[in-house]
């Protein structure tokens, strides 16, 4: 097959990563895959650093100048995004291929964009969620999603960035706990401050750092953290290249999320026996089900101050979490299983055709 993903986000996170991934399972089991992303975006520079072919452009204007003009010319248009969809979708009667899309989000549709999300949502004729979680709007419009979770591969792990990061925030002799992601509503990073708060009430040993770029509750995040008297214990670590470096040296992983589809970083914490506190926001609940972590109530920071607390202090109860979870992400989120879920849902389309 000859496969074009689509994903034109400005950044690197969760959602380019798993393209990414998509795309070296797809080569690997012996497809042709190329992408159609942002012009100067880090996902155009990862890809081609790595082989593929990369169709960059500047624009939306160009993105259905590609779709209408090359589209025809490959066996499934797979797009990674909510806005990718949408012009996979209007250009649908010019290129005439199978349009697949991944849902890797878990916002609640909005009353007056139901006809037109339903509408592009309808004309997909592959529609994966990336959790139960992921898939319940599409359901509630009347859609049936096939359920292929994001994956995670094993990290090789660079120690002259993690003996610069020890160095830079004097790690050495501290316990380390820290969360991945932006300072946005959506992650819930006033809630964390205050967890960690409260466990500083108790103890001093730690360092929690937080990696993440800047957003809509950043400066509300640094306010608590001043008022709270914890600068000197919560970090802001900010956006950091090869973050997943930084678990071989973390006590706990800390998620405290509002509303998250998945959370891969979940998984990398799960990758590398590092027990999680989380909240059991969306598909939260169900990585961590089954004793596979410490889940608690979206917004309560007490139960993930104590959460907390029992992984740092309770060696036996920390090694059973982390080696449940380290099977169930083997098990679950391997690469080429993925990708290979995603090759026979492919398959299955254009053998209908």
């Amino acid at each position: 097959m000859k496969i074009l993903q689509l994903n034109f986000e400005k950044g690197w996170r969760g959602g380019e990563r798993q393209t990414l991934y998509c795309m070296r399972a797809f080569r690997n089991a012996g497809h042709q895959v190329e992408v159609l992303c942002r012009e100067g975006g880090p996902l155009a520079e990862r890809v081609r650093q790595e082989g593929f072919v990369a169709h960059p452009v500047r624009n939306v204007p160009a993105q259905l100048a590609f779709l209408a003009r090359a589209g025809s010319g490959y066996d499934i248009i797979h797009a990674q995004t909510a806005n990718t969809i949408t012009w996979a979708v209007l250009t649908k009667w010019l290129h005439r291929r199978p349009v697949a899309f991944s849902r890797r989000t878990s916002f609640v549709v909005k009353p007056n964009e139901e006809w037109k999300t339903g509408y592009k949502w309808r004309h997909t004729d592959l529609f994966v969620a990336i959790s139960d979680m992921a898939a319940s709007e599409p359901r509630r419009l009347g859609l049936d999603p096939v359920i292929i979770r994001s994956a995670v591969e094993p990290h090789r792990i660079n120690q002259e960035n993690v003996a610069a990061l020890v160095r830079e925030f004097g790690l050495e002799g501290k316990k380390v706990m820290a969360t991945s992601a932006a300072l946005i509503r959506d992650k819930d990073p006033v809630t964390l401050v205050r967890a960690v708060a409260e466990l500083a009430k108790t103890r001093r040993d730690f360092v929690f750092l937080h990696f993440g770029a800047g957003g809509d509750r950043e400066q509300q995040a640094r306010d608590e953290a001043r008022a709270l008297g914890v600068e000197d214990v919560y970090r802001f670590a900010g956006f950091r290249k090869g973050v997943e470096d930084f678990y071989c040296i973390l006590d706990v992983f800390v998620m405290s999320s509002e509303e998250e589809a998945l959370g891969s970083s979940v998984l990398d914490a799960f990758l590398q026996r590092v027990p999680v506190v989380s909240t059991d926001a969306g598909g939260l609940k169900e990585s961590l089900a089954d004793g596979r972590g410490v889940l608690c109530a979206v917004a309560d920071f007490h139960a993930m101050a104590q959460g907390m607390a029992r992984c740092l202090d309770d060696a036996a109860f920390r090694q059973e979490i982390t080696e449940r979870a380290y099977q169930y992400v083997r098990d679950e989120h391997d690469v080429q299983k993925m990708g290979n879920r995603y090759l026979a849902q492919f398959e299955r389309l254009l053998a209908a055709r």
